[in-house]
């Protein structure tokens, strides 16, 4: 089987690109446009269209198109005949190129619908863009994720490797060949195999070769899972999820996804402490499971934001009851293959499972994954409050509802929404919303649907936790869903209660849309849903260019990876001014003590550490020492540049560990500080772009807009984590935000790249070697 890449020599509505590609990030956003959901971008319909050869060789073959993901409503047309629809925007699916003119030209067009608004409630793209790919199979051969490897068990450690036609497979590490069989079906043992997990994520390759020498490699992880009350365990080892919550877009470059943007993103999740995440709320793309397959990181695969009652007038929930099993067929064939894969997931926050007919679909699903995939347990992220809302009739869009009807009920009936109205009620009740599920008469309600699922997955019901031990003693759970700074009281459970098996945080890394609900601000303003332009959540503890936040080092504090205290800093640059808090984000506090023309305004500087006590120094002077309390002290003192000091102490007084905060020193100035200096040919670089003082620290307080170009590459995004501005990402001019910006650039032929940033009337270049 011939893979190729199928990505160049597009156009979009006439207009040359080259995929992954995301058309909406370049539309004018406005106050009119969409909603707060969409990050009041406007919608649209996007033809795509290449043109090709099919070559000679390709006769007397089966030629399949991939498309990773195409959101949404796409139509996909061979030289004007239409192939395929697929509705559903975030699976992949495959198309039969029947009607190739072998030896001739070809013009395959792909029509992507997204004009319909709202059908989201956060930004979701447009167009194509996620990776396409060509496959040329010899006939009744090989096709793409047709070969199943299964872990049997780990002691010894042997694989079970199902093939759709006689074939031989070899179990490859490296150059060398462990074990290999002939058949469509074989059981083959590993010797002295290295398992993979979050801690050793090794990866061996099978090598399918069938009669026809059709081959293909396919890399897999040896590991195994097994659950129950007594915990979740891999290979035989208990094992605690560290998880966060995960969009689907990729900050400036909107959504398009890049193999080099996920693994980077998967790399600083887990630098940071997170070994799970969860794809919220939908298939994550292959490259980010194939990061977490390298890296270490377990993956709860999330199909579905709703069924069949919308949560927007023009959103999944009028495709479903069409398209559900196609749906959740195509993630879990894909993804079967993949050992960072460790739960299925087959919804979010959806009130259908308190009635009889959504407890029959949810059940329908979790018999499905079940049949396609006997290993992984099934989830879902329940809102146990929703659900309990539904149950009572309180769900806006009804099955069969006229889209159209259901906009003019949603105005008159603003709030109605279940999420919706969840989100809202979060947003003034605050961490109380986890005992919100915690009646006799939401259990009732839930409990079926609960007890479906192999491992019940909570939102904002911590609550429940401590009572699940009596109420249901068989049930496996974790909190699906969280409020950061609860980390503290949910891993305190975690690890007392074995059937409470992880944590999930709202959100690990800040995305597009549902814009302000996660932010702090200081221009007020309500606290969710926030008016344009405001354009990012502002709820990541990891911002959107990969920056984390105090919260972030918090909670990894808290898991106890953290030897030396971190000292985190609330903007000291708005005195006398409250911000409007968000309860997705717990503090606003940053990782800096650099806040120029600030002098002697008071500063809320908080200290995490997992030790007795910590005392503050700032130029040495002593600011006082404190007990820790839930490994967080917090101290209110003025503001003075210079170096501020946290040393922590154990329970006999001993330090056990410091770390520093220092102010940059003028003159301030744009550096740019590319992630690699050498680059292959196509490439996707990352170039921070930061104020920084002569002596290497970014100032927080001296914001400008910056002017960035690139020679020798492409400029494919350049913009700052500002949840709140009218700049756009691909114009090649953007502020940066409390120092920080970044650029994303595609590297050219082999050569110099040259990255040059203006500041004003400051000119500074880098450069990077493309061979």
């Amino acid at each position: 089987m011939q893979k190729i890449a199928f990505c160049e020599g597009w156009t979009v509505n006439g207009k040359p690109v080259t995929l992954p590609h995301d058309g909406q990030i370049t539309e004018m956003r406005s106050a009119d446009a969409s909603n707060g959901g969409h990050g009041y971008f406007p919608g649209g319909v996007y033809t795509y269209k290449k043109t090709f050869e099919a070559p000679k060789a390709w006769e007397g073959k089966t030629v399949l198109v991939e498309f990773e993901g195409v959101y949404k409503n796409a139509a996909v047309s061979l030289n004007g005949e239409e192939l395929c629809f697929h509705a559903y925007g975030y699976t992949n699916f495959f198309v039969e190129l029947a009607g190739l003119h072998i030896g001739g030209e070809n013009t395959l067009s792909v029509v992507a619908d997204n004009s319909k608004l709202p059908n989201s409630r956060w930004y979701s793209g447009s167009g194509i863009y996620r990776p396409v790919w060509i496959y040329v199979c010899e006939k009744d051969g090989l096709r793409p994720e047709s070969v199943k490897i299964r872990t049997l068990s780990v002691a010894p450690a042997a694989v079970e490797i199902k093939m759709p036609v006689p074939a031989k497979a070899e179990i490859l590490d490296g150059d060398a060949v462990l074990a290999s069989g002939e058949g469509t079906s074989l059981t083959l043992t590993v010797p002295e195999a290295e398992l993979w997990s979050d801690e050793t994520p090794k990866l061996y390759t099978a090598r399918i070769t069938a009669e026809n020498d059709d081959t293909v490699e396919i890399p897999f992880g040896i590991r195994q899972i097994e659950w129950s009350p007594k915990g979740f365990f891999i290979n035989g080892k208990e094992t605690l999820l560290r998880g966060a919550c995960v969009h689907h877009d990729s900050g400036i470059l909107g959504a398009a996804t890049y193999d080099e943007g996920e693994e980077r993103r998967i790399r600083i999740l887990k630098e940071n402490g997170f070994n799970a995440i969860r794809s919220s709320h939908n298939p994550a793309s292959r490259a980010t499971l194939e990061a977490c397959d390298r890296y270490g990181v377990y993956v709860m695969d999330e199909t579905f934001d709703m069924w069949y009652n919308r949560k927007n007038a023009y959103d999944y929930g009028c495709d479903f009851e069409e398209n559900w099993e196609k749906d959740v067929t195509a993630m879990v064939e894909r993804d079967f293959n993949h050992p960072s894969v460790i739960l299925y997931s087959i919804g979010n926050e959806v009130g259908e499972p308190a009635e009889a007919k959504g407890l029959e679909y949810g059940r329908k699903m979790i018999d499905l994954c079940h049949k396609l995939d006997p290993d992984r347990p099934v989830t879902c992220g329940a809102n146990l409050m929703i659900m309990g809302r539904t149950a009572k009739g309180n769900a806006l869009y009804k099955d069969g509802q006229d889209p159209a009807a259901g906009q003019k009920k949603q105005k008159e009936k603003d709030g109605q929404n279940a999420s919706l109205m969840f989100n809202m009620i979060a947003s003034f009740v605050g961490s109380g919303m986890n005992k919100s599920a915690n009646s006799k008469k939401i259990d009732e309600i839930t409990t079926p649907f609960l007890d479906s699922l192999d491992i019940a997955g909570y939102n904002y019901a911590s609550g429940r936790y401590p009572l699940e031990e009596k109420a249901h003693p068989d049930r496996v759970l974790f909190g699906s869903e969280t409020f950061p700074q609860d980390i503290w009281k949910n891993w305190e459970m975690v690890k007392k209660y074995p059937y409470l098996v992880g944590d999930f945080m709202w959100t690990g890394w800040d995305y597009l849309g549902e814009a302000g609900i996660g932010a702090w601000s200081y221009s007020g303003g309500m606290p969710f849903n926030r008016p344009y332009p405001w354009l990012l959540a502002g709820a990541g503890v990891i911002d959107i260019l990969g920056d984390p936040d105090a919260s972030c080092k918090y909670a990894s504090t808290v898991w106890g990876l953290e030897e030396n205290p971190v000292i985190g800093v609330k903007p000291v640059n708005h005195p006398g001014v409250r911000p409007s808090k968000s309860v997705w984000r717990g503090t606003n506090a940053m990782l800096s003590w650099s806040w120029v023309a600030c002098e002697g305004n008071k500063a809320e500087v908080e200290v995490y550490s997992k030790e007795a006590q910590v005392e503050l120094f700032l130029n040495d002077k002593s600011c006082g020492r404190q007990k820790l309390k839930e490994c967080k002290a917090i101290f209110h003192i003025k503001y003075e540049a210079g170096t501020l000091t946290a040393v922590s102490y154990d329970a006999g007084g001993r330090e056990a560990g410091r770390s520093e905060l220092v102010s940059a020193q003028g003159p301030f100035a744009a550096v740019i500080r590319p992630e690699k200096t050498e680059a292959r040919p196509g490439e996707i670089v990352f170039v921070p772009v930061n104020i920084e003082g002569a002596n290497g620290v970014i100032e927080s307080n001296a914001d400008r807009p910056l002017d960035v170009s690139v020679e020798g590459g492409e400029l494919l995004a350049f913009g700052s984590a500002n949840p709140c501005t009218t700049e756009q990402y691909h114009t090649g001019r953007f502020s940066t935000y409390y120092g920080r910006a970044l650029a994303i650039i595609r590297a050219g032929e082999s050569g110099v790249m040259t990255v040059t940033a203006k500041d004003g009337g400051i000119t500074t270049s880098a450069k990077i070697t493309v061979r």
